[in-house]
Parts: C-alpha cells; sequence; structure tokens
C-alpha cells in the first residue's frame, strides 16, 4: 500500500508538471517512421500491434518512441529519466485503422484523451494496456466490444502503475 501511495504522490507531481508543459504551445507530434524503435525493447514499433507513444524531449530533436502507452507512461515514472518533456502523445485508437495497425499520424496528446483500461486487449509488448481515445464514445464503441472502462489520463497512469507494481 505504501508503494502505491509512493506512486500516485509521484505521478500527482508528474502531471502537475507535465499539465504546464502540455497547454496550446506543445510541439507537434511526429509521424511514426518505419524505423522507429521502442525505446525500453530497441525493437521496431511496426512490430507490434496497439497503440503506441511518444515523448518529445526539450533536450532532443527526434521522439523518444514506445511501443506501448503502458510503457510510455512508464518513463515519465521513472525517476532516471528525462523530465524536460515538451509532450507526450499516445494513439488515438478512435482513429486507428486496426489494432495491428494503429496508424502513424493519429497522435493526441496523453493528457487530452480518455483512455479504456481493464479491457481484453494487450499492448505492445503482451502486458495490460491503457487503450486511447479522441472522444469517449469512441471508448464507449471499443468497451462493447472488449470490455474494460474509461477513466482519464490520471487514473489511467495510476491504473498502469498499478500493473507494474505486481
Amino acid at each position: 500500500m505504501k508503494r502505491l501511495f509512493g506512486i500516485a504522490v509521484v505521478i500527482g507531481l508528474m502531471l502537475a508538471a507535465c499539465s504546464e508543459e502540455q497547454g496550446a504551445g506543445a510541439p507537434a507530434p511526429v509521424a511514426t517512421t518505419p524505423d522507429a524503435t521502442g525505446h525500453y525493447c530497441g525493437m521496431l514499433l511496426a512490430e507490434h500491434a496497439g497503440p503506441k507513444g511518444q515523448i518529445l524531449l526539450k533536450s532532443a530533436d527526434q521522439p523518444v518512441w514506445f511501443t506501448s502507452v503502458r510503457d510510455t507512461f512508464a518513463f515519465l515514472d521513472l525517476p532516471e529519466e528525462p523530465k524536460d518533456v515538451a509532450a507526450v502523445y499516445v494513439s488515438d485508437m478512435g482513429k486507428a485503422p486496426s489494432w495491428e495497425k494503429p496508424g502513424d499520424d493519429n497522435w493526441i496528446l496523453a493528457q487530452k484523451a480518455v483512455y479504456v483500461v481493464e479491457s481484453d486487449r494487450v499492448g505492445g509488448m503482451g502486458g495490460a494496456e491503457a487503450v486511447p481515445f479522441g472522444d469517449e464514445a469512441s471508448a464507449r464503441a471499443f468497451i462493447e466490444e472488449h470490455g474494460g472502462r474509461v477513466v482519464p489520463f490520471k487514473e489511467a497512469m495510476i491504473e498502469m502503475a498499478k500493473e507494474g507494481a505486481q
């Protein structure tokens, strides 16, 4: 329980910092390239199904790519990762061609998305996933087929942190 409380406090602090950064002046997302490689797994994003993530850092020219939203959130949570975040984007699965091909340019600011957690879908690396959508109607349609529940950004981060703590 102490670990979960600690995770919640860290996430709360990160969200406060992110909310200042991800306003109207956020840099634009980068379209996924064929050579985009996941930060943690070192594998091509195109080789994995499900939603992806990208983090734009003030200190880097290229995005930090992630094969899953869960990994994107982990980067924000880990103290050893850079904290000069300019913007965090996730795939808008309401605009995705399919689960297998989530799209190269249908990005949404992570804080503006709604997420489906506890669905029957797994992320790019086979773990539980927070599935992002640009609107709640798309999220609800996804739930009808795959189960789960709709949560906002903050709660999705907490849910993925709990999954990682197990």
